[in-house]
């Protein structure tokens, strides 16, 4: 329905506009200074960085960002959690943003920080994280490079009873790439991502942590289609995190439905939707 009647909108608008006003004045709309955009999806397993942060569930989140046309943004983005961690309270990650984006040269620079929040939770979980992004497109290939870098803060820190356990604050490095391109003459494309992981050699001090075991690399391949005003995704989702290294962290660092890592691989399937 919401179809239809913006087709017929397209057809009686202009036709309106014509008889009310003179040929000159049929000028387009300046842009408005303010955009807003955003999206809700729907996953079988929400992962973070290779880990899943639902106990290898389902997820449901979404979100919005405002972005003044000077290239300033503002946002938030949200997701159910379950199984990882003590987060407690709401089960939820908030996720509260902003940063400044511009085009340099073919690329675009994006530099922002990200407030990671879980409400009713745990003390000592939320945490900070600035990062720089940049991308381009190079041909049919979009390409995306960043790095994000979260300083000591007390969320990060190693669990208390770790044989590694460093003191009740630490940092962790993120960095990462992605790459998509379409597929000539379909709804598909192919997607690609690469991260590497440095942090506490531990869990943060209610279980859970952004870089689990400390140092390791995450990796993602998938292809997207385009369904009506609908994207369907599947992707496989791996880390180099083995069970041996993992072994010290459990149960935190299982899933409680079968005993099995919540860093290992899986098939990560998506529905989503974006305005």
């Amino acid at each position: 329905m919401k179809l239809s009647l913006f087709a017929l909108a397209c057809v009686v608008a202009p036709a309106m506009a014509i008889v009310a006003q003179p040929a000159a004045a049929q000028d387009t709309d300046p842009p408005k200074a303010l955009t807003v955009s955003g999206s809700a999806a729907l996953v079988s397993d929400y992962r973070f960085r290779g880990v899943s942060q639902t106990d290898k569930g389902i997820a449901l989140q979404g979100g919005f960002t405002v972005k003044h046309e000077s290239g300033f943004y503002v946002g938030t983005w949200a997701s159910n959690l379950a199984g990882w961690g003590t987060f407690g309270g709401a089960n939820l990650e908030l996720d509260i943003f902003g940063g400044y984006s511009v085009p340099v040269g073919p690329a675009t620079v994006d530099i922002g920080l990200t407030w990671y929040m879980y409400p009713s939770g745990a003390s000592n979980t939320d945490f900070a994280e600035p990062y720089v992004k940049v991308s381009s497109t190079l041909g049919p290939v979009s390409v995306l490079g960043g790095v994000a870098y979260a300083p000591k803060q007390r969320a990060l820190g190693n669990f208390s009873n770790t044989p590694f356990s460093r003191g009740q604050s630490e940092d962790n490095l993120y960095i990462w790439g992605d790459a998509s391109v379409g597929i000539p003459k379909t709804p598909f494309t192919a997607k690609g991502h690469l991260g590497y992981s440095r942090g506490n050699p531990g869990l943060g001090p209610n279980g859970t942590s952004v870089a689990p075991t400390g140092e390791y690399v995450d990796w993602l391949l998938g292809v997207d289609a385009v369904v009506g005003p609908l994207t369907l995704g599947v992707a496989y989702v791996d880390t180099d995190i083995s069970r041996a290294e993992s072994a010290y962290l459990l149960p935190n660092f299982s899933s409680t439905k079968d005993g099995s890592s919540i860093a290992g691989s899986q098939v990560v399937f998506s529905v989503s939707a974006g305005f």
